[in-house]
């Protein structure tokens, strides 16, 4: 059996795919995976552009652990099975009145994946999905089922909320949920000077901002979010049929296929491409407004750097892109996050900003990722772990404060490195 990711940046060939239904099957899986000598690496949708995922030996997949668990009215947390598809949870807590506190702008993570490598949505008053996390129940190298909360085992919970898949296998995860709301979403081309001239004061005034910038040219469209109780202007049917379908889908398929027969043509492909972006006014339940699909598949890298960083470090990419004339025909995506204490959170102990940069799957994301990774690197960057970056493990343990607590937890839970595989070697380590 042949395992992609879905950017098709990872492939691998593994011995024994596993999939389990019950914490107690996990346990059997990682127990006869040790006793063999073998290693181990979970999978949920396989999201991660980084090798995060692929193993060396085992892969154990988690779609047969989905689901709600239960919902705790009193304390708002929500306890879901390690494979839920975050796509699935809004209708899961409907009944309940309520809501993810933040979503990213793709929801076809598996819950476990999205915790295990710190993704995160926008907006300076909210942290990353791992932020939000309570509790978890992990199988750990040794196959012991272990819970970690504010109250059993409260010193492991800086970890597991960012863990990699290092640590053990995720069987459920509780996170904190807000009441359902709504978001007031106006969307709007503009010129980028302005918004990075004011790039703080935007931050610091819009419930959820969002920023893409069309390279080699100075056009850009933000996406502004307000959280409301309503009441709602959806879009029509046709509305967002043409918005998410026809536009951003089959419109940017011709459009990288025109630039990539005719690169000269792509700083007008850019411009484009940013006048059919953006949807107008409109207002919508929370989910419906975050995240929205992806079909054209692309590849990623994404840096976390302070957040007063990002207008010194766009206006230098975009010298460094004129400078080698690259042509790029996804634009680069700039967000906030509140500062967060996981140990390998991105937004660990500060505010960030986040500039992500992709390149199109059949094309090569080297020649960009190798113009823009030293200036992310320059301007104090940690680089997202579902994404792809360079750095290996003595140069993350520079950038990440909690580096050497998490590899502590982890020869606690995982000292036979049941859980290793080559990408595991190269970021953490032995």
């Amino acid at each position: 059996m042949t395992w992609r990711n879905w950017g098709r940046s990872q492939r691998a060939e593994p011995s024994e795919v596993h999939a389990p239904v019950t914490a107690t099957d996990v346990q059997h899986v990682v127990e006869s995976v040790r006793a063999r000598g073998g290693t181990l690496r979970p999978v949920g949708a396989g999201h991660s552009f980084s090798a995060a995922a692929r193993p060396d030996d085992a892969h154990v997949t988690l779609d047969g652990l989905a689901g709600l668990v239960r919902v705790d009215a009193a304390t708002r947390e929500a306890t879901l099975l390690a494979g839920t598809r975050i796509a699935e949870v809004p209708a899961l807590l409907r009944p309940s009145g309520l809501a993810m506190e933040v979503v990213g702008d793709i929801d076809q993570q598996a819950i476990a994946g999205a915790v295990s490598t710190g993704t995160h949505g926008t907006g300076l008053a909210f942290g990353s999905i791992s932020s939000t996390v309570t509790a978890a129940t992990l199988v750990d190298g040794e196959g012991r089922l272990v819970r970690v909360s504010a109250t059993e085992r409260p010193d492991l919970l800086p970890a597991v909320r960012v863990g990699l898949g290092a640590l053990g296998v995720l069987v459920d995860v509780t996170i904190r949920c807000v009441p359902a709301f709504a978001l007031d979403a106006a969307e709007a081309v503009v010129d980028l000077d302005p918004v990075l001239d004011d790039w703080r004061g935007i931050v610091e005034r819009t419930d959820h901002f969002e920023l893409y910038w069309f390279p080699r040219t100075r056009v850009a469209v933000t996406k502004s979010n307000r959280r409301t109780q309503g009441p709602l202007r959806p879009r029509s049917r046709v509305g967002r049929l043409l918005d998410e379908r026809v536009l951003t889908d089959v419109g940017h398929r011709a459009l990288l296929a025109l630039g990539a027969l005719a690169p000269a043509t792509r700083p007008g492909v850019n411009a484009l491409s940013a006048q059919l972006m953006p949807r107008g006014r409109f207002v919508e339940p929370s989910h419906e407004v975050f995240s929205a699909p992806r079909s054209v598949r692309f590849r990623e890298m994404e840096y976390g750097i302070p957040l007063d960083a990002v207008p010194s470090a766009m206006r230098e990419i975009d010298r460094a892109l004129r400078r080698a004339d690259l042509a790029v025909t996804f634009p680069v995506e700039v967000r906030a996050s509140a500062a967060d204490d996981a140990h390998l959170s991105t937004a660990h102990g500060r505010e960030s900003g986040y500039v992500a940069v992709h390149r199109w799957w059949r094309e090569d994301p080297r020649p960009l990722f190798d113009v823009v990774e030293p200036i992310l690197l320059a301007h104090e960057g940690r680089p997202h772990w579902g994404k792809l970056h360079s750095l290996d493990a003595p140069r993350l343990a520079e950038r990440f404060p909690g580096f050497g607590a998490f590899l502590a937890a982890r020869d606690e839970l995982d000292p036979h490195r049941t859980f290793a595989s080559a990408w595991t070697r190269r970021v953490l380590g032995a």
